[in-house]
């Protein structure tokens, strides 16, 4: 590139995805115990007494919980945000992850516990800088590269998860550090909120949303290099007319709405949770892979970003859901292994490392950002939050077992769904993917026949 658009992908990294992928691991990288005693010895200064055993753990699951409550919030939220508020919806989730860092430090100070739940929440609620992060790289990317940018949200959530490892395992991994273990992201917020307000807006939110064609093509320029930029303003004024023509839904009108019945069933995606310790791995060994595990995201991201617009989605999206599948069975046999064989827990690391290095190659990023018009992309961004924070909590209640054979089935009909129905993405409109999903047919039925219909008519 000619223009700022590298620069701009890394401010909006260390302030979109890298803040959720730290804080989805960053409890866990210092010792839990350090905050349960700091639970406790919190209750004996206030009531000269040390709390029931139970009233702790209560404690602890209120912290570990509120973040994804935040969470969701935040994904309720991204519509209304974002849709009015631009670039500057970044730039106050960064203040919000910022008030959060304040308010986690001085709680150790302060003595509240209370203090920390507070922090989660907010910590959870700015991770709407996540979809909003993911909202800005797809309008300011162009065509022909729109995987590869878009694909460099999974890195830095990645570098995220990686850094708070890091961190907390060997940089801060003391009890007297465990308050500035979780307030280390606040650094690049700061840096984020600094250096954002001087770089452009995108540029399909300003043509499509604020119908500013200067702006617009200046933003381009100012990215991507000098140029006339025709065809890429051409598709947004064809963007522009359909949306007028089917002005912007609510997420309840888009779940109703039939002809993008195929795109909601394709957002559908699964997600990575630390399982190591229920596998049997000992307790001293799951720091080591845990960082390994993150490195292997890292270039695992990079190379599918490298690959995407040679291969196209569907090559990677179908044969990381086959391997993924696989995956889980083999863990459901390894399982059953781990009280009688000392190497069963180290392979069933393996085979969960795999897994999620082949879930970080698929390109699901790429695909929530490119099969909804504009007009639905913010709707569909706030049903893909709720969805997985209320995951979050489902597979907390779940057992281990349920959960590897679960996986195991919905991979298999990922592999089989984008197989033999996704279209393919690569080089094309918006638009285009949109009439593409809306040709889809099984058994001879579309979900938009009813409209096709009544238009005709």
């Amino acid at each position: 590139t000619r223009g700022n658009a590298l620069f701009l992908i890394i401010i909006l990294g260390i302030g979109g995805s890298f803040q959720s992928g730290y804080h989805i691991t960053g409890l866990s990288s210092p010792s839990p115990q350090f905050i349960q005693r700091f639970i406790n010895s919190s209750w004996y200064d206030r009531y000269e007494e040390p709390p029931p055993a139970q009233t702790v753990t209560m404690i602890w699951s209120l912290i570990v919980s509120m973040y994804a409550v935040g969470g969701l919030f935040g994904a309720i939220s991204v519509k209304f945000i974002s849709g009015r508020l631009g670039k500057k919806a970044m730039i106050c989730n960064s203040f919000i992850a910022i008030v959060a860092a304040g308010i986690m430090l001085t709680s150790k100070v302060a003595k509240s516990y209370e203090m920390i739940i507070v922090a989660r929440i907010l910590y959870g609620y700015s991770s709407l800088g996540t979809s909003t992060h993911l909202i800005y790289l797809g309008e300011i990317s162009p065509r022909k590269i729109r995987g590869m940018v878009t694909l460099t949200s999974a890195t830095f959530g990645s570098l995220g998860k990686l850094f708070a490892q890091f961190c907390g395992l060997e940089i801060l991994g003391r009890e007297e550090l465990w308050n500035i273990v979780l307030c280390v992201p606040a650094f690049f917020s700061v840096v984020h909120v600094i250096v954002l307000p001087f770089l452009p807006d995108a540029p399909r939110y300003l043509f499509i949303e604020k119908d500013d064609d200067k702006a617009c093509k200046k933003a381009l320029q100012s990215l991507w290099g000098q140029g006339d930029y025709k065809q890429e303003m051409d598709e947004m004024l064809a963007e522009q007319a359909a949306i007028e023509a089917a002005p912007p839904k609510s997420p309840l009108q888009l779940l109703r709405d039939r002809t993008v019945r195929w795109q909601l069933i394709t957002m559908i995606s699964t997600f990575s949770f630390d399982i190591f310790l229920k596998a049997g791995i000992p307790r001293d060994k799951i720091r080591y892979i845990t960082l390994g595990l993150g490195v292997s995201e890292i270039i695992t991201s990079i190379s599918s970003g490298l690959l995407i617009e040679h291969t196209g989605r569907r090559p990677l999206f179908w044969g990381a859901y086959g391997v993924m599948s696989v995956s889980w069975v083999l863990v459901t046999v390894t399982q059953t292994l781990k009280d009688s064989s000392y190497w069963a827990p180290y392979i069933t690391a393996g085979l969960i490392i795999l897994f999620i290095i082949f879930f970080c190659g698929g390109p699901t990023a790429t695909l929530n950002s490119e099969i909804f018009i504009q007009s639905d992309r913010l709707a569909a961004l706030v049903l893909t939050g709720i969805q997985r924070w209320v995951m979050f909590a489902i597979l907390g209640l779940v057992f281990p077992f349920l959960i590897f054979v679960l996986f195991a089935c919905v991979c298999l009909l990922a592999c089989l769904y984008t197989f033999f129905i996704l279209p393919e993405t690569k080089g094309k409109t918006l638009l285009d993917i949109s009439e593409e999903f809306k040709a889809i047919t099984l058994c001879g039925k579309s979900f938009s026949e009813k409209e096709r219909v009544e238009t005709k008519l």
